[in-house]
């Protein structure tokens, strides 16, 4: 059996496991990587372990989660990139990832997302993707607008205490 369900050029995805901990830890826990994600300084395990308990969660629930990727080459544990519930009776699911400041400007976060929204609109059926990222995070900014997302409004996101611009994505406007 495949280790993967979902595969890019040179990334795996798979599902977050309880015994993937150490794998959180090194993503969320690296103040780095949460710097734009999250206002706390830095996360405790004990925070890190509640997120991969939701992400666990959220896929038990509603079958999606920010799943971790993997470098196929090596193994290379690289982030999570995923969907959450967003609007799930209009079927608008959100998009996010997170990666490693270790393998950051590899174009990584391109290469996932763009598989995750061919993922989200050919196997589950998403009408539309919403996207969001912190004022202050260019790089983010960049990447949506280079992935076809419109700019819609700003909305308060509660872990960074910010106003985040925010953009949609329809399956009309994909490539």
């Amino acid at each position: 059996m495949d280790l993967y369900f979902l595969r890019s050029k040179r990334l795996g995805f798979r599902s977050w496991r309880e015994q993937d901990l150490s794998l959180a830890i090194g993503l969320w826990g690296d103040p780095e990587v949460m710097r734009l994600i999250d206002a706390r300084p830095k996360l405790s395990d004990e925070d890190v372990k509640q997120l991969l308990q939701k992400q666990i969660a959220t896929e038990r629930e509603h079958r999606i989660q920010y799943w971790p990727m993997f470098l196929l080459e090596d193994g290379d544990h690289v982030g999570c990139c995923g969907l959450r519930p967003h609007d799930l009776p209009r079927r608008i699911y959100e998009l996010g990832i997170h990666i490693r400041s270790s393998f950051w400007r590899r174009g990584l976060a391109e290469e996932a997302t763009s598989t995750l929204i061919d993922y989200a609109f050919g196997k589950l059926g998403a009408a539309a993707l919403f996207a969001g990222h912190n004022p202050n995070n260019n790089a983010s900014r960049r990447l949506l607008e280079k992935l076809g997302f419109q700019y819609t409004h700003k909305q308060f996101y509660a872990p960074t205490g910010l106003e985040h611009p925010s953009y949609i994505l329809r399956r009309s406007m994909t490539r």
